[in-house]
């Protein structure tokens, strides 16, 4: 490829929304290349939603059919039974090796040209001349990513920043990839660890400590607020709470890190504060703490000093928080921004939609946009939350006139006949027209059940609308039915 390569389009970053985006240019003609530091299909295909996802489907296999086996009449003892910890983590490679080529072959497939490098943006588009970017030598490094050597330089008329998110570390503890560890370490443990320490319950924390759990591990969750889930509904966090202890995990609720210390011998010694009293602490031990604190967007080294590019809070503004129809525009003429690296909320299926909406709108296209309010969020453990739209505190706060309708799997067939009695399904409508403003579901197979209702939602549907919608059985989304039903005192099964 020769230097001075001109394009319509650069995208920065392969992960969910940097590859979709490509995509969807090249689909309407646009001459695109997407530029890539690492392995394609960024954080979420190779260290994030989907190698967790492989893991955390060993350990409902492992915790299912060998430690609870007996409940099912299989005869398994588990003392009899080894796990393969390097199978294990090497199942999950594999499954991101395959995905990862064939982000590759879509790239190929739509005539794009995907250039490995480390990018840095030298000027946005202006009278004097189009974006360009220069394509330096890309270190493996993580973290960092940086490069050195300038490799080409390439312009553009437009520029697409995606380039995601990085683990956050804990204040003055930074990773160290063995007793300090973030989710990308954890992911690639060459031994399962004995014990573990998980600093926050969010749902990176929280499918960690399921998984780790599920196999053996003793894991101790370090929670700063009272309750786990913090973003969940307070029913479906409290009902979560009770599931995992009940599984084993030990919770540590309103309590802080004061201090870690790391021997040569190896391990971690953790030393915690109550939020309340700093005068009680507690020390634990153990063979590492995995920090899931949070995400802080990655933009290290990504444009030159001399390019103005407006940084708040720590993410690249763009006007998609400022403007009814954002075209995700940074401060800078031609450069644009998506996903994580501009915020809140760090999902993988936003960061596709922001990029199709994102070089839809450069097109001149007229899209429906995304609606912030009816975007699910879904945390894998087992059980599955799974949630959309408004919590019950919210509504309350907002002074909006509601009703609640909950249903507990406790009674519903098919969570008895599967084993899968603990969770609930929540459902949250106004006054009197019975609008569904949020849904909340703690369950098997909750992520699967919730686009129902993130389609119910979007459509303004009611209570009443899905009380008239006949759902199959035995199914876990009769749940759904029947927390409908709840909503008019008309529940059958509860």
């Amino acid at each position: 490829m020769a230097d001075q390569q001109h394009y319509d389009l650069v995208v920065i970053g392969s992960g969910p929304g940097g590859y979709v985006g490509a995509i969807r240019a090249a689909q309407m003609g646009m001459k695109t290349a997407c530029i890539e530091r690492n392995k394609l299909g960024g954080v979420c295909l190779n260290w994030g939603c989907i190698p967790s996802k492989a893991l955390l489907h060993n350990a409902e296999l492992y915790s299912e059919g060998i430690v609870h086996g007996s409940d099912w009449g299989i005869g398994v003892d588990p003392e009899k039974v080894s796990v393969d910890w390097e199978k294990v983590i090497g199942r999950s490679r594999d499954v991101t090796k395959s995905l990862n080529s064939g982000v590759g072959f879509l790239l190929r497939k739509n005539k794009i040209d995907h250039i490995t490098g480390h990018a840095r943006i030298t000027s946005g588009k202006s009278a004097h001349g189009p974006c360009t970017i220069e394509v330096l030598d890309a270190h493996e490094d993580y973290y960092t990513g940086s490069g050195d050597n300038v490799a080409m330089t390439i312009t553009a008329d437009k520029i697409m920043i995606a380039t995601g998110a990085s683990p956050r570390e804990l204040p003055g503890h930074p990773f160290n990839g063995s007793t300090i560890i973030s989710s990308y370490d954890a992911l690639q443990m060459p031994r399962k660890p004995e014990s573990l320490v998980i600093v926050g319950s969010g749902a990176i924390g929280m499918e960690f400590a399921y998984f780790f759990n599920a196999f053996g591990t003793q894991v101790t969750v370090v929670e700063m607020l009272d309750r786990i889930l913090p973003v969940e509904d307070d029913d479906v966090s409290a009902a979560a709470l009770k599931a995992f202890k009940k599984q084993g995990i030990t919770f540590k609720m309103g309590h802080t890190i004061k201090d870690i210390k790391t021997p040569k011998k190896g391990g971690a010694s953790v030393s915690i504060v109550d939020v309340n009293d700093e005068s009680k602490t507690e020390k634990i031990d153990a063979d590492a703490v995995l920090v899931a604190i949070g995400v802080q967007a990655r933009y290290h080294g990504l444009f030159d000093d001399s390019l103005k590019l407006r940084v708040e809070k720590g993410h690249i503004w763009t006007d998609y928080r400022s403007t009814p129809e954002p075209t995700y525009q940074t401060s800078v003429p031609g450069i644009y921004a998506i996903g994580d690296v501009i915020g809140p909320p760090w999902l993988a299926h936003v960061s596709s939609e922001e990029a199709i909406t994102c070089v839809e709108r450069m097109a001149g296209h007229s899209t429906i946009g995304i609606d912030y309010e009816t975007i699910p969020g879904c945390t894998y453990c087992n059980p599955q939350i799974a949630s959309v739209g408004k919590t019950e505190r919210d509504v309350k706060e907002s002074g909006v006139p509601y009703k609640v309708g909950m249903y507990q799997l406790k009674s519903h067939g098919k969570a008895i006949a599967v084993g899968a009695t603990d969770g609930l399904v929540k459902l949250i409508t106004s006054e009197p027209y019975g609008e569904i403003l949020g849904a909340h579901i703690l369950g098997e197979d909750a992520s699967e059940m919730i686009a129902e209702m993130s389609l119910a939602i979007r459509l303004e549907a009611t209570a009443e609308d899905i009380i008239s919608t006949i759902h199959a059985h035995p199914t876990m989304a009769e749940s759904i039915h029947e927390a409908a039903l709840a909503t008019e005192e008309r529940m059958i099964h509860g």
